[in-house]
């Protein structure tokens, strides 16, 4: 048996290798390459040759012997009595041998049921509570979102404050530059008169000395 296998691995390696050059030879000769003396048409050639080789040893192999599946499943054997009983019968007759080879009457399959119901009243029971805290999950993320979104205005208003009490200290500055304008032309025009008043005086001396 182990020798009958090992053979046959041998040969589906020999199919193999022999097709791959079958295929090598044809992409050469479709593309026209070749490397070397290794043309399309040689490797062509070489792969049909080992496959012809291959295919000649394979008619001298033993034929697999079918399997007597009837050992295995008595009721296929031809003639049983059991031909003539109902399939469902035999199914039924093979669901309730299982049962009792798994030890399961009646009250273990109540029981399996009682549970299998508990079970789904309790995922109906989860269901609320899982959109509960997916609506809670959403209201954090609005919460998040928000208090971001009241950042960004805190920050927009500081921003306006600081520009606008810059701009109060540019108005000061501005008033305070006009006040000393205002007393120093006044102060130029007091100085003015003053100059006037004594150019006058020299005019008016000056006209009665000569």
């Amino acid at each position: 048996m182990a020798q009958s296998l090992k053979k046959k691995k041998l040969m589906n390696m020999a199919y193999g290798l022999g097709a791959s050059v079958v295929l090598i030879g044809a992409l050469f000769k479709i593309l026209h390459f070749s490397i070397g003396p290794l043309s399309g048409g040689v490797m062509l050639t070489i792969g049909l040759v080992t496959e012809a080789f291959i295919f000649f040893l394979s008619a001298f192999e033993d034929v697999d012997e079918d399997l007597d599946w009837a050992k295995v499943y008595p009721e296929l054997s031809g003639g049983d009595a059991n031909d003539s009983a109902d399939p469902e019968g035999l199914l039924s007759q093979k669901l309730d041998d299982m049962l009792l080879e798994a030890n399961l009457d009646s009250d273990k399959m109540s029981r399996l049921a009682e549970s299998i119901q508990s079970f789904a009243g309790a995922a109906e029971n989860i269901a609320p509570a899982a959109d509960s805290i997916t609506a809670t999950t959403r209201y954090s993320e609005q919460l998040s979102l928000a208090a971001s979104q009241m950042e960004s205005l805190n920050s927009l208003y500081r921003v306006q404050m600081d520009s606008a009490q810059r701009q109060a200290d540019l108005n000061e500055e501005s008033v305070e530059n006009a006040e000393r304008l205002k007393e120093q032309m006044e102060s130029l025009a007091t100085n003015l008169s003053s100059l006037n008043g004594v150019y006058g005086g020299m005019l008016s001396a000056m006209s009665s000395n000569s």
